[in-house]
């Protein structure tokens, strides 16, 4: 404690950084940095101090609820936290968080400096993450340095391990330790880590170019296919069990996958492309063992868009305006857009499910697209990105993190705002496997 010229001082911390808590609302906070002798450990000069403003209160989202949609809402127990849960169901997560790197004040002048600054919007995501209380997290434009110091030790602490795949950096000019990446996270008290795949789509590309591209042109090539995106895909298997009687010791494996596909729209064939490179792979793995699917991302396109159709419709119509996008020539013939997996997006299930409250979340829905209306909202977009698709013959859709509102989003700002620190809003699902038909 120290008092001067009236004010008195209360030291509430020794350490590089400090959160404020409920007790420094009101108040200004002082930080004070002083050199000191290695040797004699005496201060050496004045201290050099720094002053805030006085500290306001954390702005508090009002809490996402899950919504059952399978008619089964007694089957679950409820949590304290309000959830339902049952023993053979699990949860996954997928979240765009915004990479610091991006979060300029040029893009996002509508959102005030101080909720902009990474060590408000990280303390903010973590909050809004360990809150989900997901068993699978799955995020987007992590930056290899955040990843390292701060998400991978502090996810670690709520119990869960981590695995990170960097973007490759062949465009990217920056520093290496501000790439983005994508990370996953699981539980270790639910799950236990099999099997990792990195897909880099700059390897496919080159592999691409000597096959397919004319010399002349594999330059050009080159130029147009290589954007430095990856997928982490990671094999898991469960510690818990859903199994019948008829099927008691099996182990149930599960492979998830995340990815985000930031091509710039012009190149409608890159993206395309991307998206189908994935799914070949994952094609691979589930011809390799009978395994439920998920697949998590931002895939930066609309629903409806030929990426979408790819993902969540199998295939994709050979007269899609977007194939007309196609220099290298690159997805002919269109016959070969085509994929065997069985993936369905789990929001879809708003409009299929039955149950309590679904209603609402219909309205938030685009029933032409079986879409949410937006995932993505800054005050330039507003519309649907990311998604988390499944396996519809090993995996039901239990319930689901019901959808923000754009008007009570919009009253104020856009995203990111003091409230939500991403630019994106988190998806989640919660899951449950099924026996498979005996083929």
């Amino acid at each position: 404690t120290q008092r001067s010229g009236g004010e008195t001082w209360f030291e509430v911390g020794r350490s590089k950084t400090y959160t404020p808590t409920a007790d420094d609302i009101g108040h200004v906070l002082k930080f004070e940095c002083v050199i000191v002798d290695a040797e004699t450990k005496q201060p050496v000069g004045h201290p050099n101090t720094i002053l805030t403003s006085r500290v306001i209160p954390a702005p508090s989202p009002s809490p996402r609820c899950l919504i059952p949609v399978s008619g089964a809402d007694m089957l679950g127990n409820l949590q304290s936290d309000g959830r339902v849960s049952s023993s053979g169901s699990f949860t996954v997560l997928s979240y765009n968080i915004l990479s610091d790197s991006y979060a300029s004040s040029e893009l996002y002048s509508y959102c005030p400096s101080w909720a902009l600054s990474w060590p408000y919007r990280r303390q903010n995501l973590l909050r809004e993450i360990v809150g989900y209380r997901a068993d699978i997290v799955c995020l987007q434009e992590v930056q290899n340095d955040h990843f390292e110091e701060f998400f991978a030790p502090e996810l670690d602490k709520h119990g869960y391990q981590a695995l990170y795949k960097r973007k490759t950096n062949e465009v990217y000019s920056g520093n290496i330790h501000t790439i983005d990446g994508c990370a996953t996270f699981f539980r270790r008290d639910r799950f236990s880590h099999v099997k990792k795949y990195e897909v880099e789509f700059n390897k496919a590309a080159q592999s691409l170019t000597e096959v397919a591209v004319q010399t002349t042109q594999k330059k050009a090539a080159l130029n147009r296919l290589v954007k430095d995106n990856v997928a982490l895909i990671v094999v898991l298997e469960a510690k818990f069990s859903n199994q019948g009687a008829d099927n008691p010791g099996k182990r149930q494996l599960l492979c998830v996958a995340n990815t985000h596909v930031n091509v710039p729209q012009e190149l409608k064939d890159v993206k395309i492309w991307q998206v189908h490179t994935l799914l070949k792979g994952l094609e691979k793995i589930a011809a390799s063992a009978d395994i439920p699917m998920l697949v998590c991302g931002d895939f930066n396109s609309v629903p409806g868009s030929a990426p979408h159709s790819l993902l969540a419709m199998g295939k994709v119509d050979p007269m899609h305006a977007d194939l007309l996008v196609d220099p290298l020539a690159i997805l002919r013939p269109h016959s070969k857009l085509t994929h065997q997996l069985p993936l369905v997006s789990a929001y879809s299930s708003f409009l299929r499910g039955v149950g309590l409250g679904l209603e609402q979340q219909r309205r938030r829905m685009d029933p032409t697209t079986n879409e949410p209306l937006f995932t993505n909202c800054t005050r330039d977009f507003i519309g649907t990105l990311d998604y988390i698709l499944y396996t519809a013959d090993s995996l039901t859709v239990e319930s689901l993190l019901e959808l923000l509102d754009e008007d009570s989003l919009r009253k104020d700002t856009a995203l990111p705002s003091p409230e939500w620190s991403s630019d994106h809003i988190a998806l989640l699902a919660e899951f449950r496997c099924v026996p498979r038909p005996r083929r």
